[in-house]
């Protein structure tokens, strides 16, 4: 947060704050009881909408002074990363977003206008305008943002596209962004790590990059008028958590490589194979793409996506397994349960 003084949410009242707010929102789209958002022809809308509330999804220190985690920019930005990554993982293409807050009284007006400067960093370069949004009085912070997307029906990406036979791929590595926060929480518990994986670990959990990138890349294996068959979805529930998904929806198994797991390279001198594990699989929040699409098709995508991982093959059935490569390591049945699950 900035240092520079700031009235409250209360000084400046509904209308006050709602003036300053809409600085961060292209003036022709706003102003009115609504935004108008034109939709490519030939397109269909994608909607999504996440809710992030403070001590749950972050810690700006005012439900729990002693876990504050994140600055103003970086709630912005893991706000609006959210929803662009379920963009992403529809396979299309960002029009805009709404922002509807809960908004304590006493919050000072310079947090929110640095929030929203972190939903801008990350919203840019995919030229996504915030359009609109509303406000209301809460004991808690709380951000409700909407995002809206445009996807040629014959594109989409569906969990339930999966089928025997599939390669299942995942972007970027796992667990990088369980392990920000655990070096955010406790800084002491990675003493054994470099400054440098320090920073990237901890940028991993603050400022997760949504893979529009990917979107262009699957797009040009499949040239117009070839039947697209892709399954899909993010990880921001957790590596596991993906492939037991996508398999239920497609009624289908899977088989996952423990050795082609993508785990961070700093893992390597800091935790245990079963922690670092653990974290990659169950971790969550890396906001990664899950896929699973045809094997050659999934090779051709690896030339584009270097940061692409092949990490198993969609089978008959409906469990999940990990299995090692050495004969001797019991082969594990995934679990969703163990992933992060509200109320439980």
């Amino acid at each position: 947060m900035t240092d520079r003084p700031s009235p409250t949410v209360r000084d400046l009242g509904e209308q006050g704050l709602l003036e300053r707010l809409l600085r961060f929102c292209p003036a022709q789209v706003v102003g009115d009881d609504a935004a108008l958002v034109q939709v490519p022809e030939g397109r269909s809308l994608v909607v999504t909408e996440d809710v992030l509330v403070d001590g749950v999804h972050f810690s700006i220190g005012l439900a729990s002074p002693d876990l504050h985690t994140t600055s103003p920019q970086d709630a912005g930005w893991r706000a609006a990363a959210a929803n662009l990554s379920d963009l992403a993982a529809m396979g299309a293409s960002p029009l805009g977003i709404t922002v509807g807050l809960g908004i304590p009284g006493d919050l000072p007006v310079a947090w929110l206008e640095d929030m929203y400067q972190g939903m801008l960093a990350c919203l840019a370069p995919s030229n996504t305008p915030i359009v609109g949004g509303d406000i209301c009085r809460s004991p808690v912070l709380t951000v409700a943002i909407a995002a809206f997307g445009a996807v040629s029906p014959q594109r989409v990406i569906r969990r339930s596209a999966a089928q025997v036979g599939d390669a299942i791929v995942a972007t970027g590595v796992h667990g990088a962004s369980r392990a920000g926060l655990e070096l955010l929480l406790h800084p002491a518990r990675g003493a054994a790590l470099s400054e440098s994986d320090r920073q990237f670990l901890i940028h991993a959990h603050q400022r997760p990059t949504p893979r529009l990138d990917a979107i262009p890349s699957l797009a040009a294996l499949f040239p117009d008028g070839a039947p697209f068959r892709v399954a899909g979805m993010d990880s921001s529930d957790g590596l596991a958590d993906a492939a037991l998904q996508l398999c239920e929806a497609s009624q289908v198994g899977a088989v996952l490589a423990r050795s082609r797991i993508p785990i961070p390279v700093a893992f390597n001198s800091w935790l245990s194979s079963s922690q670092a594990m653990d974290w990659a699989l169950y971790g969550g929040e890396d906001f990664e793409l899950v896929l699973c699409l045809p094997k050659a098709k999934a090779e051709a995508l690896k030339t584009q996506l270097p940061e692409l991982h092949v990490i198993g093959e969609i089978v008959a059935g409906n469990n999940v397994w990990l299995q090692s490569d050495d004969p001797t390591v019991e082969t594990e049945l995934l679990q969703r349960d163990r992933s992060f699950q509200h109320f439980s």
